[in-house]
């Protein structure tokens, strides 16, 4: 075992892109779906240690065991994700572990000697996640997140909906 470990495999790709819709329908010519959609979700996080808050619309879907999330801030305001997009990159943003011991979890990748670039969520109030910025690859950015009853649930259904997709309902709302 190596000396610094995250836990498990990974669970999800992230990808920030422009246009989500769009996004989307792509990956649907792919054959990969069905999509569930969060529209208009704030947040309020710490990006790069200061308070920062804004609204983003996601997109889930899996292939195989494999989650794929899309992200898209709206508006402008400063952020992990305007300042990818700054960077004339879109697409391929961050590599998620899944972690039942959030603090452990968070332990281990600070011991990479990462540094935390985004982070939200409380204890005991929906789930905590961090973006570290790795010096080098193997994505811009890892996310840990904690496992909760709701992220658990999400993710089952998110799975189950695409283990056999007939390509009926290929974009699902949420919420």
């Amino acid at each position: 075992m190596l000396p610094t470990q995250l836990p498990g495999a990974v669970r999800q790709v992230g990808y920030v892109v422009r246009d989500l819709d769009r996004t989307v329908a792509d990956w649907l010519k792919l054959g990969v779906g069905p999509w569930f959609v969060l529209r208009g979700q704030p947040q309020s996080v710490l990006y790069r240690g200061r308070p920062c808050t804004v609204t983003v619309s996601m997109a889930f879907a899996n292939s195989g065991d494999l989650q794929i999330e899309l992200i898209q801030q709206e508006g402008d305001e400063p952020s992990i994700f305007t300042e990818y997009l700054a960077s004339g990159h879109a697409g391929v943003h961050q590599l998620t572990w899944w972690a039942t011991d959030f603090p452990a979890a968070l332990k281990s990748a600070e011991a990479l000697g990462w540094p935390v670039v985004w982070s939200g969520g409380e204890e005991g109030k929906g789930a905590r996640y961090v973006y570290l910025e790795p010096s080098a690859g193997p994505a811009p950015i890892i996310e840990i997140m904690e496992i909760t009853p709701s992220t658990e649930g999400l993710a089952k259904l998110v799975r189950e909906a695409a283990d056999g997709w007939d390509g009926t309902a290929p974009v699902r709302p949420l919420g």
